[in-house]
């Protein structure tokens, strides 16, 4: 389970340095086997600024259930093409750098600043700008689609 949020920088060649706290997990997970691809919203809208990154067996779980839409509804195949279509397998250094691709990282705006977020099965990478705004959006706490299905959760 990946949780907390690191702020990290991009180096020059586009990789990233996955957090020490993270490392001896993953390799134990899926052997440093990656897969990263473009983030959507529930909507199945690009979320701007952000991709996920998934360890190869989540990332296997996520492909069979998409893999089990049906191929003519409109939303799947679109959910098909955007995060199928933009996955790219990566492997973790012994270093523990990732590298991000150049078209995902321009697709998410990301240049030098980003923040990695656990998200229990996978990781979320925002750009910097990316995650302040959408924090802030968070904040202001105007959006409550969604509320009554959360019950009676408690903390």
């Amino acid at each position: 389970m990946f949780r907390g949020i690191s702020s990290i920088n991009l180096d020059a060649k586009g990789r990233i340095a996955i957090p020490t706290r993270y490392r001896e997990e993953l390799q134990e997970c899926c052997d440093r086997q990656m897969v990263v691809t473009v983030a959507v919203d529930d909507k199945c809208i690009g979320e701007p600024g952000c991709l996920w990154l998934y360890p190869l067996p989540e990332w296997e779980k996520l492909e069979q259930t998409i893999s089990k839409l049906p191929t003519l509804n409109k939303m799947a195949g679109k959910l098909r093409r955007f995060v199928i279509g933009h996955a790219t397998e990566c492997e973790m250094d012994a270093q523990g750098r990732l590298l991000l691709p150049e078209k995902l990282r321009e697709f998410a705006g990301m240049e030098k600043h980003i923040f990695l977020v656990g998200q229990l099965n996978k990781f979320e990478i925002w750009s910097d700008s990316s995650w302040e705004a959408k924090e802030q959006e968070w904040l202001d706490g105007s959006d409550t689609e969604g509320l009554e299905e959360l019950g009676n959760i408690s903390f």
